[in-house]
């Protein structure tokens, strides 16, 4: 087959499918066979707001494939062979710079599409040769792709978790320092707040909070949460928080707390109240909004330290395939959905609210004819 298929986003709110013909493979990329590509809450903020400098566009950067053909320096470079499943990262770093050889490649400016750079799902069709995204039946690879093999007999969709659930480890263990004997309070039961679940109780936290919105969606993401290792759910307001907080502590807070939430900034206030002295405030879900008013004394008064998180690490992603693979918390149910390239849209559209029913992770499978659960 010479041509493929791939849903791309022509403009805000719009997808169409195209055809397309698979492009020549230089002896410095690659080409990869989409098995499964995960639905990100960050490709709304794409599909709502393109550029039309950007151009049309082929979205996802959860990927999951099999390595089609590979160039004849990308395969001394890669180390893979032609049919090895493997998850992909959507930073493509320059390799050079120092933020890449200190080990931190998505700082890497070349990864930033704000700045020019480029990133799988985040490039368009007006870059060379285009094939960028994940919701497509094929991918183009190019030579410093972040690769990750797939642990024998993980299914592909499942793999397709890698991405949020490292951002739950890197959140909470690797950046977090979460560990034996320790509250952490988990704010927002959306994908990163259900991955820091399961990466709090990997940890080995004693106890583990997880707070959300007393409406029906966020109930049933709660329910999820106590499945993954959560010891407490919080329904907003019914309740004080910071006294509910209190009374399961004993009055000690929170050692650590994370801030998945998105939208209002009543969660970051909230975050600084809940921690306890020295504990430390991870900041995750982006607001898009400025703090009215901020009492940052008391981050002084409380000895705080407050980080702000940028994705994921290579050793989070590794850490996160291991973790999927052993399926020790449950993991797997947060994959509620799979679905065809031909519902991208409707995918899209389900993460905020206009969908499918209750979706925590959906994934499009370029093979798939029908939706499935």
């Amino acid at each position: 087959m010479t041509t493929f298929q791939a849903a791309v986003a022509l403009a805000a709110n719009q997808i169409e499918i195209q055809e397309f013909t698979k492009p020549a493979i230089l002896p410095e990329s690659g080409l990869l066979k989409v098995a499964a590509t995960g639905v990100c809450g960050s490709d709304w903020g794409y599909y709502q707001n393109l550029p039309a400098s950007r151009g049309p566009l082929i979205l996802g950067h959860e990927t999951v494939g099999y390595i089609e053909s590979m160039g004849s320096l990308a395969k001394e470079k890669w180390r893979l062979k032609e049919g090895d499943l493997v998850a992909l990262e959507e930073y493509i770093p320059c390799g050079t710079c120092h933020a890449c050889r200190s080990g931190d490649f998505r700082l890497c400016d070349a990864t930033d599409w704000r700045l020019g750079g480029m990133r799988y799902g985040a490039t368009g069709l007006n870059v060379a040769p285009g094939f960028w995204g994940g919701y497509s039946h094929y991918q183009y690879l190019h030579l410093n792709t972040v690769f990750h093999q797939v642990p024998a007999g993980l299914s592909a969709r499942h793999a397709a978790l890698a991405l949020p659930i490292s951002n739950g480890i890197e959140w909470t263990y690797l950046q977090g320092g979460a560990g034996l004997g320790q509250t952490v309070v988990i704010q927002g039961p959306g994908q990163q707040g259900l991955a820091c679940v399961v990466a709090a109780k990997a940890a080995g936290a004693n106890k583990i909070i997880i707070t959300g919105l007393a409406n029906d969606t966020d109930r049933k993401r709660l329910a999820l949460a106590k499945k993954l290792g959560a010891d407490h759910t919080i329904e907003l307001g019914e309740t004080d928080l910071v006294q509910d907080v209190k009374e399961l502590t004993g009055g000690l807070m929170a050692d650590l707390v994370i801030d998945c939430a998105s939208g209002g900034t009543d969660s970051v206030i909230s975050a600084v109240a809940l921690a306890r002295k020295k504990g430390m405030v991870i900041l995750g879900g982006q607001k898009r909004k400025k703090i009215p008013e901020f009492d940052s004394d008391q981050i002084i008064a409380k000895f705080l330290t407050v980080k702000g998180m940028r994705g994921h690490s290579y050793e989070s992603v590794e850490l996160a395939l291991q973790l999927i693979h052993s399926d020790k918390y449950a993991v797997k149910e947060m994959s509620t959905h799979l679905l065809g390239l031909k519902d991208t849209d409707l995918a899209l559209n389900s993460l905020v609210g206009n969908g499918v029913k209750e979706p925590i992770h959906m994934v499009i499978d370029p093979n798939l004819e029908t939706t499935q659960s």
